[in-house]
This record gives C-alpha cells, structure tokens and sequence, in this order.
C-alpha cells in the first residue's frame, strides 16, 4: 500500500443522466509521477468521469479531490495546475504554432515574456521546432497532436489528462507520441489517460482501471491483469474447414471465443493444439502471448457498442 498522497482522489463518485446512471460508485486515485489508463467500451462513462474529474460536471454523489483541493469548488485553482489534451484538436487556425502557445498560456496568466522563453524548448519537446511559424492548416495529423501535447504543457501541470491523444495518427506518430508521454512521466508528471489502443494503455500505464456500465469492474497493473484474468497462450486461427473441424480441438484448450471467422483458443499449454492443428496446413494459425486486449475482451465483451 503506498503512503504517498494522491494527486487526484475520487470517491464513491455517482453521475446519473436523465434516467441512466452513468457512473456508480466509482473510486479511483492517481499517484505523483504515476500515469493511470481508464478503459471501457463505448458508453461506459469514460467521458462522464473525465468531465467530472475536470470539474466540468458536478457528481451526484462522492467526492473528488485533485491537487488536495475539492473539485469542482475549486475548479479554477486546479485547472492552472492541469494539462489537458481532448480527443479532438482546438488548435486556432488563425495562430501560427509558436502563437497558439503564446494565447494559450496567456489563459492562464502567465506572463507573454515567460511564454515565449518556453516555447523553444516545448517545440523541442514536440519535434516541431522547424514548424514554429507555420500555420495549424501545414500541419500533419500527428503535428497537431503534438502541438496539442506542448500547448498542454505551457503551465507546467502537476497532472495531464489525456482523452484518447493518439487516435486517428499512423503508426510513425503514435509512436513518437508515446516516446514524449514516457518522457514526461520519467520526469515525474502524472498522467490520466484513455484509449481504446490496448496496447498504448499496456504500454505508458502503471495502473489500469477496466469501466463498464459506469462501475470499476477490475483494477491492476497490466502486467497483474493479464495474469489474473486471462490464461497465457493465445492461439488464433481461421481458415476454411475450421468450423466443421473445431469439435476436435476443443479438448486442447481451456477455453475459447469466436469472433466471426476467426477462433481464439486460451490455455496454459498450447504445444498439442499447435500439433493438431498441423493436420490442417491450409489453416492460418497465429501463436502469441496473452496480452490487454484479451483481457478487455474477456470483462466487456466482443460486442460492437454504439456510443449513446
């Protein structure tokens, strides 16, 4: 159990919308210089939570602390201590980027002199010290995610909300996102993030709350949840003739899911499917390790969720 102070605290939080409730009874911390992944289907109150973690929404019910100040009593102190990036770009279009940085910080008071002796070194950070005059329409999808990464730094937050930072970016940008999200938190910013990439959550998150239908439905480290919840070895297969021939390899495994024409047979032991299946070379037939998705699969469902 840590004896550090969390930077962010919510207690048995409820939210109710019209007649649905939204969020129930949800508890969660965040620790200094952690970063904490909050996942769950579409509908699950991931949205809802972010907004009153924000102070953006007020709960029903709980209490939520940030910076040890109630939220949202005391929203305005502790946003000036907040980074947030949202899942869609408010970059101004009007504004070069070394000017969106400049009216930007600007909303938190913060001297125009400060700012501009910040930008350098946060357009570093970014990679976009070569784009500093250009405007936000020259930029890439994934220069303006980072634009928006660096603008959420300018007050020098104690905590970054992240609403799904790299979604819509190709594999060259998310990458390059993750390597800056890492950075700052070897430096000791704490970061809340979600996403819907299991393996950006595996990958940048100590701690990882699993929502569902507004209730926290499992907690751990990636590491933990993966070994709690699902067994080891996965093994996918597709391919004609597997469905008339699956009777046959059930036996070699411990459980399995199919997700249309595809197999998925989770055990402890693999070697004697991986045999039996040799019996049928026209088989498409990949062998991994367990990983997140697995365990997202296997506590929310295969499902397709519509958002409401």
């Amino acid at each position: 159990m840590s004896t550090q102070t969390p930077l962010l605290e919510a207690t048995a939080v409820c939210k109710q919308l019209g007649s649905q409730q939204v969020v129930q009874s949800l508890d969660l911390e965040i620790l200094p210089g952690q970063c904490l992944g909050l996942i769950g289907p579409n509908g699950a109150g991931k949205t809802t939570t972010i907004r009153m973690l924000l102070g953006l929404s007020k709960p029903d019910s709980g209490s939520i602390s940030v910076f040890g100040l109630k939220q949202p009593l005391f929203s305005r102190q502790i946003r000036a201590q907040l980074g947030v990036v949202g899942q869609f770009d408010t970059l101004d279009p009007d504004f070069n980027c070394e000017e969106n940085l400049l009216a930007y910080g600007r909303y938190f008071g913060i001297p125009a002199k400060t700012i501009i002796e910040r930008t350098p070194s946060l357009l570093e950070f970014a990679a976009l010290r070569h784009k500093a005059k250009a405007r936000i329409d020259a930029l890439s999808g994934g220069m303006k995610r980072r634009l928006s990464l660096a603008r959420a730094l300018v007050n020098g937050p104690r905590l970054l909300v992240l609403d799904e930072p790299t979604t819509g970016l190709d594999p060259q940008a998310r990458h390059l996102m993750w390597e800056r999200l890492n950075r700052l938190r070897k430096e000791g910013t704490s970061i809340l993030l979600t996403t819907h990439f299991m393996d950006e959550a595996e990958r940048l998150c100590d701690q990882i709350v699993v929502i569902d239908h507004g209730r926290k439905i499992a907690q751990g480290s990636p590491r933990a949840l993966i070994s709690e919840h699902v067994e080891p070895h996965v093994v996918e297969v597709f391919g004609p003739g597997l469905m008339d021939a699956l009777p046959q390899f059930t036996e070699y495994s411990d459980r399995l899911e199919q997700s249309g024409e595809t197999v998925f047979f989770y055990g402890q032991e693999p070697h004697r499917l991986l045999q039996a299946l040799e019996a049928m070379p026209a088989l498409r037939v990949l062998h991994r390790p367990a990983n997140l998705e697995d365990v997202f699969l296997k506590l929310t469902g295969r499902q397709i969720r519509e958002a409401s």
